[in-house]
């Protein structure tokens, strides 16, 4: 419980508070239906320096933070493990709690001796240390390093919440920005449920997530060079690696001459060579058969021939003209032979030239085929590198593919994956409520006896396993209960505050600011007021609540109760100067 709040600040009000119910009347009108003015309670009252001794991180614009209180320090006094405990904090130095009275046995060492009269602790071992008494969280729990685990300051809010965080809109979520893990692994770890099997369905998720991301991309195509279908991918595979392999033997039986250079030069002039005969020979050739024809229509006519022409054409010769011809026969026949004889001689030398030539091709044919022969079965030193990188980068290319073939088949298999251990998941999670039914069954029936003392139908608590973790919901005949949340979160907290007591684990307190109860009619708040107080006594816990007196009800208690005798001795003042809990005019 909670003894005293007090400040080194000349205008705080300090506060001292009894077992069971306190009322303590809100500062400048705050907490439930009445007069209102200044900040909310969230920024300057009462469950906003609660948090801020226990460990909150210093918000942007906090009150703490603010020139008006950061100089001065605030401190309170509890019990923690069945001894007082002294707790100091500033604005100045928001990063280190003094501390008083925490006992020996503490998990989290302080930074100084325990000599002095306030040892100095980090604010975030003072978290990890509340975390650890109250609520057997691991003594190294750090809220910014434990993932999706519980921690401290996801669990507190439970035990007093911010109106402003919106508190007071669902049982289950103490800040409207509380993520559905945290509620699930929150309240779970409350109740005594596997709190690991709802951080695991959030591990899930947020690969779920990266994976569903990249499902998008691959189908959209900015991924798709590097996925794409496994069936496309493993023929793309198999031929790079059949490329590859035929490339690594050749670079394996690639043998590398010396004198390549030389040899590919010679081949090379004895292919022009062979050419530029060959051209010959094919010119001789055409020449040749010109000769041949030539030579084979050069014939003489004879004067029988010359005889036959005038006979028929009727004309009778002189002998004088036949001998003229005879002449003429002689000369020209002479002249023939000797011209034949020529081209006979001619025809000779080209044949004779062309089988020289054909000779020499043959020669050059052979030697051109020993180079080449020479050539196949090795090559340059600089072809053999040009090989072997062609070689690597072919081995490059089947292992790209390789590896995208890998990506492709395990993203398909993700796929399923993923389905297949949300359904283990949620087989363990429906395990886990049925082997500790005992559990639920105690927080179910605490709400329900709540809320028939209420005399009011808040819905019945059911927790049920879901795809997505477990589900914390207040129904009525199998429907969610409408209408203001309020009184489900009275029965809510207290119930948690009544489990956690009877374990011996919690901080032994619960905090709510009257606005809890805005819109809930006089009658039920005093019923609930009242009931708060029994349960308190009974149970052993402490339950203040922050209230406008004004809307404190007139009626609807039962008999014997004063809720007056549980009001706490404060007065905060309307004067200008020094109104509310700071009494610093804004409050």
């Amino acid at each position: 419980m909670i003894h005293r709040l007090g400040s080194d600040l000349a205008s705080f009000k300090d506060i001292e508070f009894k077992p069971g119910l306190n009322i303590l009347p809100s500062p400048n009108g705050e907490g439930g239906t009445g007069p209102r003015s200044g900040k909310g309670s969230d920024e300057t009252g009462l469950v906003e320096l609660i948090h801020f001794l226990f460990g909150a991180d210093v918000r942007k614009g906090s009150v703490f933070n603010s020139k008006a209180l950061k100089p001065w320090n605030f401190e309170i006094v509890f019990d923690i493990a069945g001894a007082a405990a002294t707790v100091s904090r500033g604005g100045g130095r928001p990063e280190v709690v003094r501390v008083n009275g925490l006992p020996e046995n503490s998990p989290i060492p302080p930074l100084s001796g325990r000599g002095m009269d306030f040892s100095e602790m980090s604010n975030g071992e003072w978290s990890a240390a509340l975390g650890n008494i109250w609520f057997g969280l691991p003594a190294s729990s750090n809220d910014r390093k434990q993932g999706f685990h519980p921690s401290f300051q996801r669990i507190f809010p439970y035990f007093a919440r911010r109106h402003g965080d919106g508190g007071f809109r669902s049982p289950t979520r103490h800040s409207i920005k509380q993520r559905n893990w945290s509620q699930q692994v929150s309240v779970s770890h409350l109740l005594g449920l596997d709190w690991s099997i709802p951080r695991r369905f959030e591990e899930l998720r947020s690969r779920e997530k990266i994976a569903r991301e990249i499902w998008r991309s691959a189908e959209s195509g900015s991924l798709g060079r590097f996925f794409g279908e496994t069936a496309v991918l493993r023929t793309k595979l198999a031929i790079a690696k059949h490329r590859a392999k035929q490339l690594r033997e050749k670079v394996d039986a690639f043998e590398v001459v010396p004198e390549y250079k030389e040899l590919e030069s010679e081949a090379n002039a004895i292919t022009a060579e062979i050419d530029e005969i060959n051209g010959d020979n094919l010119m001789d050739a055409r020449s040749l058969k010109d000769l041949e024809a030539s030579l084979s229509d050069d014939e003489t006519p004879g004067s029988a021939e010359i005889e036959k022409l005038f006979s028929e054409a009727n004309v009778l010769l002189p002998d004088r003209v036949w001998r003229r011809v005879e002449e003429v026969e002689r000369f020209h026949r002479a002249i023939t032979e000797n011209r034949r004889a020529h081209m006979a001689d001619e025809i000779a030398s080209k044949r004779e030239r062309m089988a020289a030539r054909s000779e020499r091709v043959a020669g050059l044919d052979t030697r051109r085929g020993q180079i080449m022969a020479i050539l196949e079965a090795g090559g340059a030193l600089e072809h053999y590198t040009a090989l072997r990188g062609e070689s690597a980068r072919a081995e490059a290319e089947a292992e790209a593919l390789r590896q995208r073939m890998e990506a492709a088949t395990r993203l398909e298999k993700s796929k399923s994956g993923i389905a297949r251990e949300r359904e283990e998941l949620f087989n363990a999670l429906r395990n886990d409520i049925d082997e500790r039914w005992d559990i639920v069954r105690e927080a179910i029936l605490a709400i329900e006896s709540l809320s028939e003392s209420l005399c009011e139908k808040v819905g019945g608590l059911t927790v049920y396993p879901t795809m997505k973790g477990i589900e914390f919901e207040f129904k009525s005949h199998g429907r969610p209960v409408g209408g203001a949340p309020g009184m489900r979160i009275f029965c809510f907290d207290l119930m948690l505050a009544e489990i956690t007591a009877r374990r011996g684990r919690g901080p032994g307190f619960l905090i709510h600011d009257g606005r809890l109860f805005d819109g809930v009619g006089g009658r039920h708040v005093a019923r609930a007021l009242q009931l708060g107080a029994e349960r308190a006594e009974a149970v052993g816990f402490q339950y203040i609540v922050i209230m406008n007196p004004d809307a404190l009800p007139r009626d609807g208690f039962g008999r014997g109760f004063d809720v007056h005798d549980h009001v706490v001795d404060v007065e905060f003042s309307d004067a200008t100067d020094s109104r509310g809990l700071f009494g610093l005019g804004s409050g």
